[in-house]
C-alpha cells in the first residue's frame, strides 16, 4: 500500500473553484467529492473524511488522486456509468412513433407490435416513459402555434 497522502496543496484559483462546485454542482456526487478535496486541504485525514462523508477511506484517496492527476473535470462521473435505455431516441424513435400512431387507443397493443419488431422486452411503464420525454423534447423543438396559448381576458367593466 503507498504513503498516505498528507494534505492537499490548493492554489486561490483552484480552491475558489472546488469551493463553487462545491455549492452549485450539478451533482451531488461532485458537491461530495468537492467536499472531500476542500476537507483534505483544511489538513484532515482521510479516515475522518470518510466518516464525514459516509464512504471508505480508500474511496477518499482515490478521489484525492484522480483530482491532482485531471484537475476539476477528474470528479465529475464518467459517462457511461448506470443501465443503459431500452429505447433509444435515435434508433428507435420513428418506430415508437409510427406504432403508436396506429395504436393511440391501446398502448399494450403498439408494445406488443414493437416487441416483436425491436426484439426486445420492455413494459407498459417504460414505454410510457419513453413517450413522456420524447413529448417534451419534440415539444420543445418545434414551434406549434395555437397549442399553448393562455386565453387573455378583457376587461368587460365600463368605468363609469
Amino acid at each position: 500500500m503507498g504513503a498516505p497522502i498528507k494534505a492537499l496543496q490548493l492554489t486561490e484559483h483552484q480552491k475558489h473553484e472546488l469551493e463553487k462546485h462545491y455549492h452549485n454542482g450539478k451533482t451531488h456526487a461532485l458537491r461530495k467529492r468537492c467536499q472531500m478535496m476542500l476537507l483534505k486541504h483544511q489538513g484532515r485525514k482521510s479516515s475522518e473524511i470518510a466518516d464525514i462523508i459516509g464512504c471508505c477511506e480508500m474511496a477518499v484517496n482515490n478521489w484525492i488522486k484522480r483530482y491532482q492527476s485531471q484537475g476539476i473535470q477528474g470528479l465529475n462521473t464518467k459517462p457511461g456509468r448506470g443501465r443503459k435505455p431500452i429505447l433509444d431516441q435515435q434508433n428507435n424513435f420513428e418506430q415508437v412513433k409510427t406504432a403508436v400512431q396506429a395504436n393511440r387507443q391501446r398502448l399494450s397493443v403498439a408494445r406488443t407490435e414493437l416487441e416483436q419488431a425491436l426484439e426486445k422486452q420492455f413494459s407498459i411503464f417504460t414505454l410510457q416513459r419513453f413517450l413522456k420525454n420524447t413529448l417534451v423534447i419534440t415539444n420543445a423543438s418545434e414551434n406549434v402555434q395555437g397549442r399553448n396559448r393562455v386565453r387573455q381576458r378583457t376587461n368587460t367593466k365600463s368605468s363609469v
